[in-house]
């Protein structure tokens, strides 16, 4: 058993690289991705312990990025996600300076952010939500801080009433185009995968076909078919896409630690995560 989709307390999860390993381990997986928000720093920090440990460690990133495609003759923005597993040779410079760019590009809005939150009445500091978000501070640590100080009482609230698209202190921020996001990782040595393809939200089957097939177009090497959010059904229709459209296989629990404690590193929500080693084979073939 393996996990490909997992985060560290370098990005917005809450287990320390060298935590996240020795669960991998606790657990019996044979072989674990990283894969942070627009940072590598806590693959950095794990690969030397994960292989004095005897764990096969993948290098991977997860980047947010933004595309707008016509629906329904309506323009509509869609937020795609995207991973980038290095599977044979690190990742390059320049791509890591790009990374540096998203991040400058996060402090920047969250710098926004917590002037709409003061504006509202709430008392925070940007120096308090990056003391929780370290390398990346992202909105789920600005939820934890509203947490803190008693504004909400979960993650979800937060977002609801605060941090959410649909919410009042909603504050956007400048994602790269998909498409660019696919070139960048696949000129750094990369493979660029779809992650978690349900939560494009695209309800008719042949829309959603015609939305991976243009990110295929595009450059696309793979989808994520296996993720705790994937219920059998959805698992089975995007092995059918992948087949179809001639796209690697990719899986994981996108575990986050606490911050998102019905998930668990391997197994996913409520054990609905089996992902096999010959997922990790096949995509280093790839």
């Amino acid at each position: 058993m393996i996990d490909l989709h997992s985060h560290t307390n370098e990005s917005d999860g809450t287990y320390t690289p060298a935590e996240l390993v020795d669960e991998a381990l606790r657990r019996g997986l044979e072989a674990l991705a990283i894969t942070d928000h627009d940072t590598f720093a806590g693959y950095d920090q794990a690969v030397r312990i994960a292989g004095a440990k005897g764990l096969d460690l993948v290098c991977g990133i997860e980047i947010n990025t933004r595309m707008a495609r016509s629906e329904n003759g309506r323009e509509r923005t869609w937020s795609i996600h995207l991973l980038g597993y290095f599977l044979h040779e690190p990742p390059s410079l320049t791509f890591r300076e790009w990374l540096f760019d998203l991040l400058e590009s996060r402090r920047e809005r969250n710098a926004r952010l917590v002037k709409k939150l003061q504006s509202m009445g709430v008392d925070i500091e940007l120096s308090e939500v990056e003391a929780v978000g370290r390398t990346l501070t992202g909105r789920p640590h600005f939820a934890r801080v509203l947490m803190n100080k008693g504004y909400v009482s979960s993650t979800e609230e937060a977002f609801r009433k605060y941090l959410g698209e649909s919410a009042p202190g909603f504050v956007h921020r400048d994602s790269p185009h998909t498409v660019m996001g696919i070139q960048q990782i696949e000129a750094a040595g990369g493979l660029p995968v779809l992650a978690h393809p349900v939560r494009l939200g695209v309800r008719d089957p042949r829309q959603e076909e015609d939305l991976i097939s243009e990110l295929r177009d595009a450059g696309l090497r793979g989808i994520e078919v296996y993720h705790s959010d994937h219920r059998p059904a959805d698992v089975e229709r995007y092995a059918a896409i992948a087949k179809k459209f001639g796209l690697a296989v990719s899986g994981g629990s996108d575990f986050h630690g606490d911050a998102k404690p019905n998930i668990r590193l391997g197994t996913g929500a409520n054990g609905n995560l089996n992902v096999p080693c010959k997922v990790l084979q096949d995509l280093r073939k790839k």
